[in-house]
């Protein structure tokens, strides 16, 4: 840039080519990176030239990040050279009105066919395993309990919070043009944010279910009534729903403008308010706030019961007797583990030691592989639900030979 002033506009440049050094690359962060090459695009405009980045080094040294900001500048002004930078890149001030761009998963390039047959077969044993839960405490009145009814409620979350991101990522891994429109993102922030706070809310049900169950079993039945559970699922529903339909209202109401080019594979919070051309501080404030609110009051819900539960259980006098206890919530603990343990890292950790990638491995987690994870834990440390399972495939061909 400081170099541009010696051009004249008097010469002619119809082509230039600039080549970015390890140099640049290591001295600003990725942000002003980008806002250096639009001004940059900008500026070279003016001489109608046209202009092509050589290739950019990467930074030496080893470790995961090192080469992060020129990963993303690559993929930010697309160096194949289909077109200029200038005409890529709207004017910052330019308001964002159609589409968003999602260039997450755009730098690898060479594994988009691996990862969507990879992301496709996840996609589908999650659906069909928690599709088989559902149907198997439909169709087994021994599994008409409340445990079982929160189970069931849980795997119709999974399914619809790892469906409103993973067929829209299924599909910009075969496309070019990884477009999403404004009212789709928003439709989809508010579905997964949603049903995210639901399980939220929903596990702490589950958790105060086992801590009945083994802290006060006399009493289980009349505590934990059909009534009881209902409410607890819909007050869970209307929590998640209330404050993520007036959260994600509040996020697109913000003007968006500059570009148009989130990076990441869906539309979460923190990439999406970043593209705001106003000063969102008091916006993230706000969803740290929540997030801390309606995120930490439940997981502190599932520690208090688990430190009651496991004070219980040590209190048993058999060794066999504590052995059963903790097996009817070790699934629970596992799911609360996976959920919690990447929700918390993703929205609760300090952003200097936030990456894009990192980011996006994280979201990962808890919208491709976590649900996925969920019915084979329940599933198969669960008796009950192998008794199930067995009984019903029992039936099902007992009833194929009656017929035959």
């Amino acid at each position: 840039m400081e170099r541009l002033p010696r051009l004249k506009t008097s010469d002619h440049y119809p082509f230039l080519l600039l080549h970015v050094g390890t140099n640049d690359t290591a001295k600003n962060d990725f942000e002003q990176i980008t806002a250096d090459y639009v001004a940059l695009g900008r500026r070279i405009k003016e001489f109608e030239a046209q202009v092509v980045f050589s290739s950019i080094l990467p930074m030496e040294g080893k470790g995961l990040g090192r080469d992060r900001p020129i990963v993303e500048v690559n993929v930010e002004v697309n160096i194949e050279g289909e077109m200029t930078y200038s005409e890529r890149e709207p004017d910052e001030n330019q308001t964002i009105s159609e589409v968003f761009i999602l260039v997450g998963l755009s730098y690898l390039t060479r594994l988009q066919i691996l990862l969507f047959l990879v992301f496709l077969v996840i996609y589908l044993v999650t659906l069909v395993g928690n599709l088989l839960i559902i149907l198997l405490i439909k169709l087994n009145p021994s599994l008409h309990t409340p445990m079982y009814f929160f189970l069931l409620n849980l795997s119709f979350l999974e399914i619809c919070y790892t469906s409103s991101v993973v067929p829209q990522l299924l599909a910009h891994l075969l496309v070019e043009q990884k477009t999403l429109s404004i009212a789709g993102c928003a439709a989809q922030m508010y579905i997964f944010t949603i049903m995210g706070l639901t399980e939220c809310c929903l596990l702490a049900a589950m958790a105060y279910d086992r801590y009945i169950a083994i802290c006060n079993p006399l009493h289980y039945r009349t505590i934990m009534s059909g009534q009881v559970c209902a409410q607890l699922v819909g007050a869970s529903w209307t929590i998640g729903i209330l404050v993520e339909v007036a959260q994600t209202t509040w996020i697109f109401s913000l003007p968006f403008c500059g570009s148009n080019r989130i990076h990441h594979f869906f539309c979460d919070i923190p990439p999406v308010i970043k593209r705001a051309c106003t000063d969102t501080s008091k916006n993230q404030i706000v969803v740290l706030a929540l997030s801390v609110l309606f995120i930490m009051s439940p997981f502190l819900l599932i520690i208090l019961s688990y430190i009651c539960i496991i004070s219980t259980i040590l209190k048993l006098p058999s060794v066999e007797g504590r052995r059963k206890a903790f097996s009817t919530c070790s699934s629970h603990l596992m799911v609360v583990t996976l959920f919690y343990g990447t929700a918390l890292f993703t929205y609760l950790r300090p952003k200097s030691i936030s990456t894009p990638e990192g980011d996006q491995l994280i979201s990962l987690m808890y919208t491709v592989v976590t649900p996925v994870l969920n019915p084979i834990i329940y599933t198969l440390r669960n008796k009950e639900v192998k008794g199930a399972f067995r009984k019903t495939i029992g039936k099902s061909i007992s009833s194929h030979n009656q017929r035959n």
